[in-house]
């Protein structure tokens, strides 16, 4: 069986920060500070997938046919251990995470009275995706959990108990009724997006466990900034990570677990594979087949996330790169809240949900609108033209930027950044207003259709329930 080559080194690396950037093709002027968005390819794996791009131009049947399936095997046996699992054939290979999470989600028999639940800091399109399935027949019900930072890991572990408590407090309602017992599934980030914020999520599954709960876990940004996976430890239902993120592979690809006791409920790859076989005919395992191809894509970048572990045991292996980055992380996020007068989103819980992204407030007064128009203000004149970028969002009454940090990056850059983002506050201010007028006629409006829908309510009572 056709084997990935093992990266080899003739030099040390070198040294973290700045120097680490000639590892890269980053534009000079350019400094990387949103690295959980897309990842960031290194040129020593860059070079070492160039062969198998040849091997495919050279022979595309060949290749497609036998030898990119040989590969990919070798390096499914490789993230397999990597990530803890039982056994490589509980792991395969999708695109990104988002394409995995919506194999998993779209896989089950939804009925009546079903309940499919995320949280309203799931990633969007997630929180989409569970939307439309509530969306068509047989329409589960669409539960949110809600997380609001500042928060604590205890808060949130016990937030969650009660909340799955609750469902199955719904379910047994239902199944009453029904005469058979709804299923509820959990979608659970193991590191939010935004807040780029690492969760409890091995306790939640625990807890789903207890309360009879799928658990659907997002983790796109777990490998590769996550220590020690022990998915077998863990054991989640489904567990879907993105390796061109903080693993250094190629985009686009994603790692999708599912361990053998639940591949029954991924019938069909996503899209459907020629290799499907419908379930009342199956006399064997049909889940790694389907997934070996459903489709032709470029298969190479899964290939690469072999060679992106050679590079990261040459940089001194994952505790000596992530005790880096998190440690620039704490240090940069610092700094940046103390040029800006803010505070880290989590810094009076001894920064308990930060690894290697940190969450800054932006200085904006508290009026200040959440309309998307803001974040595009901010791309366009800190991305295009100050060629500096970390990501921002709107959580919980206020403007936060999530910054990456990577081997490359040093607090200086935190300082760059703080400035810029000093000059561009003032800017959107400028050009947006401060949100103190829009406010108090929004008020103003919405005390006026208050008191034409219910004339005999005092409207003081009903603007507290507006804004509550």
């Amino acid at each position: 069986m056709a084997a990935v080559k093992t990266l080899h080194f003739d030099s040390n690396p070198p040294p973290f920060g700045h120097e680490m950037r000639k590892c890269f093709s980053f534009d000079p002027e350019y400094i990387n500070m949103n690295h959980g968005s897309y990842g960031s390819l290194p040129s020593p794996v860059a070079e070492a997938i160039k062969p198998y791009y040849a091997m495919a131009e050279a022979n595309p049947d060949l290749f497609h046919r036998f030898t990119s399936v040989d590969l990919i095997r070798n390096v499914r046996e490789r993230m397999a251990k990597f990530i803890g699992a039982a056994h490589t054939d509980e792991v395969v290979f999708v695109p990104n995470a988002s394409h995995g999470l919506n194999a998993i989600l779209r896989d089950f028999i939804w009925e009546e009275d079903d309940i499919i639940c995320s949280c309203n800091t799931t990633y969007k399109s997630i929180s989409k995706t569970a939307q439309y399935i509530s969306d068509i027949p047989p329409h589960p019900e669409n539960s949110q959990f809600t997380i609001l930072f500042p928060t604590t890991n205890n808060e949130i572990i016990e937030n969650w108990r009660t909340y799955l408590q609750s469902l199955n407090e719904a379910r047994a309602r239902s199944a009453r009724r029904l005469g058979r017992r709804p299923k509820i599934v959990a979608v659970i980030d193991s590191i939010i997006s935004v807040p780029g914020a690492l969760l409890p999520w091995k306790e939640m599954v625990k807890i789903c466990k207890e309360e009879d709960v799928w658990s659907v876990v997002d983790a796109a940004h777990s490998i590769g900034q996550e220590l020690d996976l022990n998915l077998a430890e863990a054991d989640p239902d489904f567990w879907v990570t993105n390796c061109h993120k903080w693993l250094y592979a190629k985009r686009s690809c994603a790692l999708l677990y599912v361990p053998k006791r639940n591949q029954h409920i991924v019938k069909a790859s996503f899209p459907t594979s020629h290799a499907y076989i419908s379930p009342k005919k199956r006399t064997g395992p049909n889940f790694v087949e389907q997934y070996e191809w459903n489709g032709t894509l470029d298969f190479v970048p899964y290939i690469s996330a072999s060679c992106a572990l050679d590079f990261r045991a040459w940089l001194g292996g994952e505790h000596v790169i992530n005790a880096y980055c998190h440690r620039i992380a704490i240090e940069g996020g610092k700094r940046l809240a103390q040029i800006l007068g803010t505070e880290i989103i989590d810094q009076g819980n001894d920064f308990q949900f930060t690894l290697n992204m940190v969450n800054v407030a932006v200085p904006f007064p508290a009026t200040m609108s959440s309309d998307f128009e803001i974040d595009m203000a901010f791309r366009r004149k800190l991305l295009i033209k100050k060629k500096i970028y970390p990501a921002f969002f709107y959580h919980n009454g206020k403007w936060w930027t999530r910054c990456s940090a990577q081997v490359w990056s040093q607090v200086e850059d935190f300082e760059v950044l703080g400035e810029v983002i000093l000059e561009a506050c003032k800017e959107i201010i400028d050009e947006f207003g401060d949100g103190s007028e829009r406010t108090m006629t929004d008020v103003e409006d919405n005390m006026e259709k208050l008191a034409v829908r219910e004339p005999n309510v005092q409207s003081n009572q009903e603007v507290v329930c507006i804004y509550s």
